[in-house]
């Protein structure tokens, strides 16, 4: 579809649906503030899905029509960027500086891919080497950046094997989009759910709670997908010669060292990620809130005396755009809550549908939901604050169907545009990459498996760490 196809079909929906909201009397049990609500609701999706505008820009406009309609108030408005989800983003951004500055990145990467004896092995500890990153990187399009330099290196390293190049194009942004659940920080979609449920249903998951729900699923699915990856894109043939990469190799196509003594500064950067993750971990023993473990650790980063990267260059990591995009989203969902619009939205839902079959199609939406809206945090947005109050009323546990919408919207692979991870590996001058074919094909096993996955954790596996389907 084109763009002014896409830009006149969404004026013509939101305009549709914003008339009926402005007629009085038509909509029973729908008041004043929640019309409201619903129609910045619908023009604010409409934008994002049928036009070019920047996605941060229209939520700042959507927060803003609420506050001036007097839906929410400005300190609602304006608190959210104080919350602690925003600043454990923020913190993260810079300590992620940190360890982009040393280098400690490719030095692990050069480690694990080195063990490396065959095809098979190489797959799987560069999936685990990118599971590790979740801790160390928030945003996925910071992990990918961040992974790029050491994908270069295997595929120079590799250049007479032109199919496992591309199959390893094609496994990092696989892996990085499917392992952004394993942690809080992994994607700001995440922070917007969280924000959700304790605004709408009252429940808080701290980084330690996300972390034991979302590391098997971040596990077993990237590893799957590896799989998936190396058996779509490759032959037999490709997959039964030996592979054997050194350090050196990596060596001569990176900048930063990756073998050899340790640098103090490698040293420090590696102690301070080390404890911030422990105690991140280690929450319900001393119960310091996760933002402010991250603080502490943002300071000691950018410290003159031990920190490896200095406060104004970490600080020009950090995404602001995203953190204004989270903190209006938040806005909405608060509105959406409060004024009751959520829940008369999803009112008109069947009955009696069983907890399984509404995790289901939950799960279902949420799969295919980036092929209208291509960002993450959008689609959390959208989908979330509807989610939890479909939940309430169906009985299910809001918890486990926000977690689950949420997991099950990491998959984005079907086009090149559909994430920024996905589009960085597609378009790499010089080096062999995958085609819109291949994703195709990928996401036609991947697409049922994911979707599979997260279904059987969130009535299987997370019961039992927990978070049971029914409240």
């Amino acid at each position: 579809m084109t763009l002014n196809l896409r830009l006149t079909a969404a004026l013509c929906v939101a305009l549709s649906l914003c008339a009926l909201l402005a007629v009085p009397g038509n909509l029973p049990g729908l008041g004043g503030d929640a019309r409201l609500t619903l129609a910045v609701f619908v023009l604010a999706t409409c934008a994002w899905i049928g036009t070019p505008i920047d996605d941060t820009y229209i939520a700042l406009g959507a927060g803003l029509a609420l506050t001036v309609t007097g839906v929410i108030s400005s300190d609602t408005l304006f608190g959210t960027l104080g919350d602690s989800t925003v600043w454990l983003l923020i913190c993260a951004f810079v300590l992620a500086a940190a360890v982009a500055r040393t280098g400690l990145a490719g030095r692990a990467a050069a480690f694990l891919v080195g063990g490396a004896r065959t095809v098979r092995q190489l797959v799987h500890l560069t999936t685990a080497a990118l599971v590790v990153t979740a801790f160390a990187v928030p945003a996925t399009s910071g992990r990918a950046a961040l992974a790029l330099p050491v994908f270069l290196a295997l595929a120079k390293a590799l250049a007479d094997r032109r199919r496992l190049v591309v199959m390893l194009a094609l496994l990092f942004p696989t892996v990085i989009l499917l392992s952004a659940v394993a942690t809080l920080i992994g994607a700001g979609a995440h922070l917007i759910t969280v924000s959700v449920l304790w605004e709408t249903a009252g429940e808080r998951i701290g980084f330690t709670e996300w972390l034991l729900l979302g590391l098997p699923l971040a596990v077993t699915s990237s590893h799957l997908a590896a799989e998936a990856v190396l058996l779509t894109t490759t032959r037999r043939a490709d997959r039964a010669g030996p592979v054997h990469i050194t350090a050196e190799e990596i060596q001569r196509h990176t900048a930063t060292p990756v073998s050899g003594p340790w640098t103090q500064a490698e040293t420090r950067c590696a102690l301070l990620l080390g404890t911030v993750v422990l105690l991140w971990c280690s929450e319900p023993l001393h119960r310091v809130p996760p933002a402010v473990v991250a603080l502490i650790g943002a300071v000691v980063a950018a410290s003159p005396a031990l920190g490896t990267v200095g406060l104004k260059d970490a600080l020009k990591t950090v995404p602001w755009s995203l953190l204004l995009f989270m903190a209006a989203t938040m806005a909405m969902g608060v509105a959406l809550a409060d004024s009751g619009a959520a829940r008369w939205l999803v009112s008109g839902l069947p009955a009696g549908v069983t907890p399984t079959v509404f995790l289901a199609v939950v799960i279902a939406v949420s799969t295919a939901a980036h092929l209208i809206l291509q960002s993450r945090s959008a689609r959390s947005s959208v989908l979330v604050p509807l989610v939890v109050a479909a939940a309430v009323g169906a009985g299910v546990n809001p918890v486990a169907a926000a977690l689950a919408s949420t997991a099950a919207a990491g998959f984005c692979h079907t086009l090149p545009a559909s994430a920024k991870p996905v589009t960085l590996f597609a378009e790499i001058p010089g080096t062999p990459t995958y085609t819109p074919r291949d994703l195709l094909r990928l996401s036609a096993v991947l697409a049922p498996l994911t979707a599979a996955l997260v279904l059987l954790f969130a009535v299987a596996v997370w019961p039992l760490l927990g978070v049971p389907v029914v409240r």
